[in-house]
């Protein structure tokens, strides 16, 4: 594994040092790598500002590069950005400052800068990336939203992209659990992405979590960015959790991020006959921790950090989800014998079409009775409703 330099601080000189890796993040032809063995070359990031061209050229930067920053077109350019980001709130977290995390750092391409939307402390505590894949099935929604909810309510910060599917369902889980959770998007800290997801966004930051980014400001979505922020997510995360992702999924690149960067990797095995199971199930036959509940991944964290995350423990009675069918956040409130019979014939892994339970309860109860059952436990928690008068058991 390749560590990142640490970049000097210099006191006085700290803002010019966070503008210089600015200035070179956001000139173009230079990339993560180029940008960090040039600082190995230096004393100080601000010194690129006052070299002149032959010596920006020796540090094997490309020409359009090395005139741009001669020409004072990257200082103008990062002084222009950092006004932005101060205007909207958004912290330029650089590889110059104290409170980059260590744990990136030792990623191979580290990103130069981060834009940071929300509580950038977070970024050092220890995590787990949940990812897998934006069409999962209700068991892979639910299975997502329990295994968040229940390491984050033991103090284990959850990380992952905000895409649909697993991701949404991840950082949900951990707002559940009234924890903060921290997304690595592949956009500008300020284009929410996808844009159903802008409540999402917004309960993040208000949970007291934060929006991560590599890209500048109003950088909108594109196809290659998604596949190199998953070595952020993985990079500040001690492992990564897959929940369910097919053969081709993106989920797989996270993955292999993570075994790459020498992180933890963990899977909830699926139904071998889902197209969704395949990475999980893979990654599980190569060596994965198979993971079902919160332990699964305690008892493969180091003492160090099992140290330091039980050590602030304070899990809320009844924050913890419990293994058996119809588990959920809450003590199970009392439910009626009508609730009962309904609640038996749904499932956790499939939803149910409204015809199929009628016809499973028709024996027992009226489609009245199916009905008023159907919405109270709904209301108590115990299901979900799905679109096309669909149901499922909730964890």
């Amino acid at each position: 594994m390749t560590t990142a330099p640490n970049v000097p601080v210099s006191g006085a000189a700290l803002d010019e040092d966070r503008l210089a890796l600015l200035a070179l993040a956001l000139a173009p032809g230079l990339g993560p790598r180029r940008i960090l063995d040039a600082m190995r070359q230096l004393e100080a990031p601000s010194q690129i500002f006052g070299m002149p061209l032959t010596a920006i050229e020796a540090l094997k930067f490309p020409a359009i590069s090395a005139q741009y920053v001669f020409d004072g077109k990257a200082r103008a350019g990062a002084e222009q950005e950092w006004n932005r980001a101060r205007e909207q709130g958004v912290e330029l977290v650089t590889l110059a400052c104290p409170q980059y995390p260590e744990r990136l750092k030792e990623i191979y391409d580290p990103p130069p800068v981060l834009w940071v939307r929300g509580n950038a402390g977070l970024l050092a505590r220890p995590s787990i990336a949940v990812v897998g894949t934006r069409h999962p099935t209700p068991y892979g929604t639910g299975i997502a939203e329990m295994l968040a909810r229940d390491l984050s309510a033991r103090g284990m910060l959850i990380v992952s992209g905000m895409a649909r599917g697993i991701d949404t369902a991840a950082h949900k889980g951990t707002l559940a659990a009234g924890k903060p959770t921290v997304a690595v998007w592949g956009t500008g800290a300020d284009v929410i992405y996808p844009k159903e997801n802008k409540r999402l966004a917004e309960d993040i930051l208000a949970m007291g979590g934060a929006i991560v980014s590599e890209l500048p400001l109003g950088t909108f979505p594109a196809p290659q960015n998604f596949p190199r922020r998953n070595r952020i997510i993985s990079g500040l995360s001690i492992g990564v959790l897959v929940v369910e992702a097919s053969e081709h999924s993106g989920t797989r690149v996270t993955a292999r991020c993570a075994a790459d960067q020498g992180r933890d990797v963990f899977a909830v095995p699926g139904n071998v006959t889902s197209k969704n199971s395949w990475t999980p199930n893979t990654l599980i036959k190569q060596g994965a921790q198979l993971t079902a509940t919160w332990e699964d991944v305690w008892e493969v964290l180091s003492s160090q950090v099992r140290l330091e995350l039980e050590s602030g423990w304070a899990v809320e009675s009844g924050s913890e989800s419990k293994a058996a069918a119809g588990a959920s956040l809450l003590p199970d409130p009392a439910i009626g014998a009508n609730e009962a019979i309904v609640l038996e014939v749904l499932r956790q892994d499939a939803a149910l079409q409204i015809d199929e339970i009628l016809e499973l309860c028709e024996t027992q109860l009226t489609s009245s009775e199916v009905f008023t059952a159907l919405f109270e436990l709904e209301l108590a928690g115990r299901i979900r409703s799905m679109p096309g008068k669909n149901y499922v058991r909730s964890f």
